[in-house]
């Protein structure tokens, strides 16, 4: 057995090459469960990360992903050689996740925390109203979209881009808001805003034109009102070989054609 600087937990999603990767490190390297572990090992790919993430949370352990899955974006590369050595001149990187407050039309409450992003979507073929309030201070009266999406840094090159969203640096303490699909005002492609804002989306009409609202896993539908903001209180440290770090990844993405 290899050994390594500290108790690692192998964790892994629920696939077949998941599942074998985690057996062969364990046997190497050996296996705690993650309550006791140094590092967690999370194996699979981006989704599984962020499950992670959550599941762990409250653990404050690190975590190192490696790519047992498609894209990746969030994992290092696998391999099953020299894991203590990468282990140890690993960069970390502390991300701070949103905060969402989502109201429902029959008044129940619901928190959830997003590291990637929170989303508001339309439930419906009528596209969603919504009315954009930051700091208290209504922006944007009425925007009619299929939804809105307000991404964290290290969301940005997720949803948030697909969604034509700005690409975010790691350090910039800066979070975009992204209409989906907007219809009115129709040139409108959203704003950046200090990771301090607290946002608010008031959901117009949502008799008629119901809509859900996602922070990573946590879903709620038919909301009336979602507020979202930066939970500093909270944090989640991941670590990546310093030729793969996320800061460079972030900023190598906005020159891919």
């Amino acid at each position: 057995m290899t050994p390594v600087p500290q108790p690692l937990a192998f964790v892994a999603a629920d696939t077949a090459d998941a599942c074998a990767a985690r057996q062969r490190l364990a046997q190497r390297y050996g296996g705690v469960p993650p309550e006791e572990a140094g590092i967690i090992v999370a194996l699979g790919g981006d989704g599984f990360l962020l499950e992670t993430l959550h599941r762990y949370l409250t653990l404050g352990t690190p975590v190192y992903g490696m790519n047992r899955g498609s894209v990746g974006f969030l994992l290092n590369d696998f391999s099953e050689d020299g894991l203590s050595a990468r282990l140890m001149r690993a960069q970390r990187v502390v991300l701070h996740p949103l905060r969402m407050t989502a109201t429902r039309q029959d008044g129940s409450v619901t928190d959830g925390l997003a590291f990637n992003e929170v989303s508001l979507l339309r439930e419906t073929r009528q596209a969603a109203k919504l009315r954009v309030m930051v700091d208290g201070v209504e922006r944007m009266e009425e925007l009619v979209c299929d939804g809105a999406l307000v991404s964290t840094p290290a969301g940005s090159t997720a949803y948030n881009l697909s969604a034509h969203g700005p690409i975010l640096p790691l350090g910039a303490d800066i979070l975009a808001l992204t209409p989906i699909s907007a219809f009115r005002p129709r040139r409108w492609r959203g704003a950046l805003l200090p990771h301090t804002a607290k946002i608010r989306f008031d959901v117009l009409e949502p008799a008629k034109r119901p809509v859900s609202a996602v922070a990573d896993f946590t879903e709620v539908r038919d909301v009336a009102r979602v507020e979202i903001h930066e939970d500093r209180g909270v944090a989640s440290t991941l670590l990546f070989d310093p030729e793969l770090a996320l800061e460079e990844r972030i900023l190598k993405e906005q020159f891919t054609p």
